[in-house]
């Protein structure tokens, strides 16, 4: 873990290698990403969330919400799952 904020390239990395790591399929929360970059991770949602839409608009991430797809620029609230698109 880093005491260092991560920069925006470093939270696309990260978020891209853990849809990678993941089945086909398998969709995980930003917030696990968020715990493996700092011991104070609540800070990290907002810009992961920011950094995921990013990917969302490039077609590399898929945002879901309770199993439905959700637009890179639509209104997100509570909690999102991301995954390969």
């Amino acid at each position: 873990m880093t005491a260092l904020k991560p920069t925006d390239a470093q939270l696309r990395l990260a978020l891209l290698a853990k849809a990678q790591a993941r089945r086909p399929g398998t969709t995980f929360c930003p917030s696990e990403v968020a715990r493996e970059l700092a011991a104070d991770w609540r800070p990290l949602m907002e810009p992961l969330r920011q950094v995921a839409r990013e990917l969302a608009r490039e077609g590399r991430l898929k945002v879901t919400q309770q199993g439905r797809a959700l637009s890179p620029d639509g209104p997100w609230q509570g909690p999102i799952r991301l995954s390969l698109v």
